[in-house]
């Protein structure tokens, strides 16, 4: 259609200054013409002896006055994998004006190319010797759709040489698809950390949302949580617990049954992967699924490197790698990501740095099993799943996934209480047992209560400075329970008289009042020891936490807790449906190392006052005995003080 290599330049200066072409239709004559949004050349049956020259202003006057977007069919760019591998592109080589091409997916799991204009170096932008690269996107997609949540990783390439990774977009609501690059020498950094390093991994602070410069605002291109079968109500727990650690995007996708617990890695799907792809590196896996989706920048036969920005900036992790197949790029100017399906398992991502995330190819990563049995009036549900192995995060990820499991429920309703038993199994250590009660109408909901109970009763354990064993495995079984179970203690006295001798029993009567149930009365025998001097001797009356505190009284500083303190209190914690009497002797009490120990002799009570001037220990002159309990067929609350006044000589009774 065009002839001479005259035209050809004339043509290839009217195309340049970004100006968009939309498509040449044949008619008798040549003119200009509108249609759906764009502006149509219709030079192809220009009439004969009509130099081409003479069209070309006509084109060039055209596209500057109606620039067009492209139809989906005629945007896409031509088919084909990103460059394999060219080299890097030195930083010191990059200026202005500098035209490169990324290459990221929008649909399917095919990457796709778009054109990039180089518009300088950020000197320092991202912290000291930490440069980033600023560069404006150019086509139909990008400029539809900005800059995508999810497209961070998207290898840049000037010919066929990676000159580093989109990863930092401009504050929200930019017209401009403007994003910061971060170059590959940087991330290089992160493929040649020893592999070792990722053995154990280590708490760090959310890294930085971004970096100000210019007025202007960077911020690392947000990881789209994909929650696959979370509701509503979980999804905003974990937003509360995310707030501010770049984690808090939640995303639409699916759940790819490939890359559930205990598949096998494909081979096939390592081999699909290239510079481009989308992958995801999964939180938790199994009947339910957190994962964050990036791109990767570079691939070699056994690493890759993706997003160019840290998720957590963890440091080593340990977390599933699989391909992800994206359905859809979700154009928005608040809120643009990808609609993404986790695909096939390929490997472990295993560092989490501040220039990139990096993974082993067929590598496989070490997750926590979780088995929660929920038993319901209408039968018995079963959620399996894995949680990750990090101490940012794996507190929350199981909360999250407690509270989802009570609320998947038709049975749940407002008035639901619930029991939860279980163990947490560390190597190394007997099991860390779980016995918590939640009543409905106690201010939260009573599965968002059950969920931060066992959370924090999981982190006393998970994130204690003296654990060395790993978590084996979270076995839980909740009871739902179709009513308040709630009772109140109303009343308590002594049956009879309250002078009695060392060694009687006495009767302790106690006035319960269930949720809008008639109250009823619970006796309690307590037999005294024969040791207790005569005076008055106090009776507590009270549920399992007020027991619990008294037992075991906080210290003011000091160091805390060991691994096996925290396992001793697990198992000496009373369980809250029960009422209890404890008698409160003037004898010495301490607690060390969790464990309580009542009735002291002086002499050991005097030894152990230097633990208690070190803060190691607390100790009274007060113990608590528990002389009795009894079922209160619910969620105690309350206590009562009662006072004996005990004679000299013989029982009475």
């Amino acid at each position: 259609m065009v002839t001479g290599a005259r035209e050809r330049n004339q043509y290839s200066g009217a195309a340049s200054n970004n100006l968009q072409l939309c498509r040449f239709a044949g008619e008798s004559s040549a003119r200009i013409r509108p249609t759906a949004g764009c502006t149509l050349i219709d030079v192809k049956s220009r009439p004969r002896g009509i130099p081409f020259r003479r069209v070309l202003p006509i084109f060039a006057l055209a596209a500057a006055l109606a620039p067009c977007r492209l139809p989906a069919q005629a945007a896409a760019a031509p088919a084909g994998p990103p460059p394999s591998t060219g080299g890097f592109f030195p930083l010191s080589d990059v200026h202005r004006g500098l035209m490169a091409t990324a290459w990221t997916v929008f649909t399917g799991t095919r990457p796709e190319p778009m054109q990039v204009q180089i518009l300088g170096v950020l000197r320092g932008a991202r912290g000291p010797g930490h440069d980033m690269i600023l560069a404006q996107l150019i086509g139909a997609k990008p400029e539809y759709t900005g800059v995508v949540a999810g497209m961070s990783g998207s290898p840049v390439y000037v010919g066929n040489r990676l000159l580093g990774a989109l990863s930092y977009r401009i504050g929200q609501f930019s017209k401009d698809p403007i994003a910061g690059i971060t170059p590959i020498q940087q991330m290089m950094e992160v493929r040649d950390l020893p592999l070792d390093a990722a053995v154990t991994p280590t708490a760090a602070p959310a890294p930085a949302s971004g970096a100000s410069t210019s007025g202007m605002t960077f911020q690392a291109m947000e990881t789209p949580l994909v929650m696959s079968g979370f509701r509503p109500e979980a999804i905003r727990l974990w937003q509360s617990k995310m707030a501010g650690t770049g984690l808090d995007m939640v995303a639409a996708g699916g759940v790819g049954q490939t890359s559930m617990p205990g598949k096998d890695i494909s081979s096939a799907a390592m081999a699909s992967v290239v510079p481009g792809s989308a992958v995801s590196a999964q939180l938790v896996r199994g009947d339910l699924e957190i994962s964050a989706t990036c791109t990767v920048t570079y691939v070699d036969p056994k690493q890759l490197l993706a997003c160019g920005h840290p998720i957590l900036q963890a440091g080593p992790v340990s977390l599933p790698m699989t391909t992800a197949d994206v359905l859809a790029t979700l154009a928005s100017p608040l809120n643009a990501f990808k609609i993404i399906n986790t695909g096939e398992l390929i490997g472990a991502f295993t560092q989490d740095r501040d220039s990139a995330i990096g993974g082993v190819l067929g590598a496989h990563a070490h997750m926590i099993p979780v088995h929660i049995t929920v038993q319901e009036p209408a039968g018995t549900r079963h959620v399996n799943l894995e949680v990750l192995d990090l101490p940012t995060l794996t507190p929350q990820a199981l909360m999250v996934s407690v509270y989802n499991s009570l609320l998947e429920s038709n049975n749940s309703t407002a008035e639901t209480s619930y029991h939860l038993t279980g163990d947490v199994n560390v190597a190394g250590y007997p099991p860390a047992p779980l016995d918590l009660w939640t009543s409905a109408g106690d201010g939260l909901p009573a599965q968002l209560a059950t969920a931060l109970q066992a959370g924090e009763r999981f982190s006393r354990l998970y994130a204690n400075g003296t654990r060395q064993g790993a978590i084996r495995s979270i076995d839980l079984h909740v009871e739902a329970i179709p009513h308040r179970v709630r009772v109140d203690l109303s009343a308590a006295r002594i049956v009879g008289s309250n002078i009695v001798h060392a060694g009687d029993t006495v009767t302790v009567e106690a006035t319960l009042r269930p949720w809008q149930q008639p109250e009823r009365n619970v006796r309690i025998p307590v037999t005294l020891p024969a040791r207790l001097q005569a005076g008055n001797l106090r009776l507590l009356v009270s549920d399992a936490g007020t027991l619990d505190r008294v037992l075991d009284q906080p210290r003011l500083g000091g160091r805390p807790d060991d691994i096996d303190a925290v396992l001793a209190k697990a198992r000496q914690t009373h369980p809250a449906n029960r009422i209890y009497v404890s008698l409160l002797v003037p004898e010495a009490q301490a607690n060390v190392d969790g464990q309580t120990l009542s009735s002291l002799p002086l002499s050991m009570a005097n030894a152990m006052e230097p633990m208690r001037s070190a803060q190691d220990a607390t100790l009274n002159g007060e113990s608590a005995l528990v002389a009795g309990d009894a079922a209160a067929d619910g969620v105690l609350n309350g206590y009562q003080v009662l006072t004996l006044h005990i004679e000299p000589g013989g029982g009475l009774h």
